[in-house]
Formats: structure tokens, C-alpha cells, sequence
């Protein structure tokens, strides 16, 4: 994962956790990091808000169904 300038929106994808089937990445989304931490994300059919850099990914996942590394207790949305 690379970070993003402070104002530099970038295409992200989205860890979101999908119940009892597991979860996904989802596209489509802006992301610029945050001054209070993490990234706020965009999309116009969303409400923004601002995740934990865990969540974000600005390369196209490999196995869309493959979550990332969740740390223990982790935080899913500031």
C-alpha cells in the first residue's frame, strides 16, 4: 500500500466484511488520507466517511474474496 499525497484523491478499492460469507473488496471508490488519520473515502452512492488504512488497497485485488491482514481488534471505522 502506497499513501496518498494529503490532497491527492486516488482510485481505491474497499475491504468491506460480508456477514457470515466472508466479505469482498469493492471498487470504485476515491480515497485521500486524512489529517485525523487513516483515509476518507468517496463514492457517490456512499456516505464519505474516514477507515483505518487496513481496509484500503490502491492495487486491484488479486482474489477479490481474500480479506487483508485484520489486526486484532481492529478498528473498521474512525
Amino acid at each position: 500500500m502506497t499513501p496518498a499525497k494529503a490532497t491527492e484523491k486516488r482510485k481505491a478499492w474497499i475491504w468491506f466484511k460480508g456477514g457470515l460469507n466472508g466479505g469482498s473488496w469493492v471498487s470504485g471508490f476515491l480515497a485521500s488520507t486524512s489529517k485525523e488519520g487513516g483515509f476518507l473515502i468517496e463514492r457517490s452512492d456512499f456516505v464519505n466517511c474516514r477507515v483505518p488504512e487496513w481496509r484500503i488497497s490502491f492495487e486491484e485485488p488479486k482474489d477479490e474474496t481474500k480479506g487483508p491482514e485484520i489486526p486484532l481488534n481492529g478498528i473498521w471505522k474512525f
